[in-house]
């Protein structure tokens, strides 16, 4: 990895400012800066860029800051500034676009339920605007379903964590024999089944709708991204000097 490469440092110093501003201003920044369910009244087009970098805690910035400086600055030695900087946001934007995308299914599954029970629209949203929910809605539409329409509609995305997922794509892809090791499980592995190994355990718990506190179809989405633009990259050969 050795010394850390510019873009790498500057988004580092970024998240850091910016955890340090939430720390100080608290709910106000998570209101502002947060990925909001586009229904949401506090979603704002630039949160699409902003959450990424947003936290929730401190453990929460320091592993997705130590992923960051261990696995990107090796990729911005080889591809200079511009191109990691494109993959880095590219990956983000996916992450944000997936996981929107499955919020929009998980709420609109959950109103359909509900309007086919003869609850208007607007009545519903109206009572989400309020930050409430009605206890009957349990009993036409089911728990998993009302709580998954809640969960969409009232829960921001925060952190870097589907663009870290892009990079750990791009690594694996680069640097494929290279062992790295799980905190839970301290035996190396290649890179080339460890990332594939936790994005799995992404799907697993996305598709199973298991609510760990982690957007994890975000993740997918950043890695999903990261996936098709190294394969086309490979693929194309792009080495393109304008980049650098």
């Amino acid at each position: 990895m050795g010394r850390i490469t510019e873009a790498v440092k500057h988004i580092l110093i970024i998240n850091v400012i910016m955890f340090f501003a939430t720390q100080l201003y608290g709910e106000q920044m998570f209101q502002w800066m947060s990925l909001w369910f586009p229904k949401n009244s506090n979603f704002e087009w630039w949160q699409v860029v902003s959450h990424m970098f947003m936290h929730g805690g401190l453990m929460h910035i320091v592993f997705n800051m130590y992923a960051l400086w261990a696995f990107g600055t090796p990729l911005e030695r080889i591809w200079g500034r511009n191109k990691f900087l494109f993959f880095y946001f590219s990956a983000g934007l996916g992450s944000a676009a997936l996981h929107t995308g499955v919020n929009y299914f998980l709420f609109n599954e959950g109103m359909s339920a509900l309007e086919g029970a003869g609850i208007a629209r607007t009545q519903i949203l109206d009572i989400l605007a309020n930050g409430q929910y009605s206890p009957s809605w349990y009993d036409i539409a089911g728990k998993s379903t009302v709580d998954s329409m809640l969960t969409a509609f009232n829960t921001p995305a925060v952190g870097a964590s589907g663009a870290i997922y892009g990079i750990l794509v791009a690594f694996a892809f680069m640097y494929s024999e290279a062992k790295l090791m799980l905190i839970f499980l301290p035996v190396p592995i290649k890179a080339k089944y460890f990332v594939p190994i936790l994005i799995a355990v992404d799907l697993i718990f996305g598709i199973g709708n298991v609510n760990t506190g982690v957007a994890h179809f975000a993740h997918i989405g950043g890695a999903l991204i990261g996936f098709i633009m190294m394969w086309y990259w490979k693929k194309n050969q792009f080495n393109d000097k304008r980049w650098n």
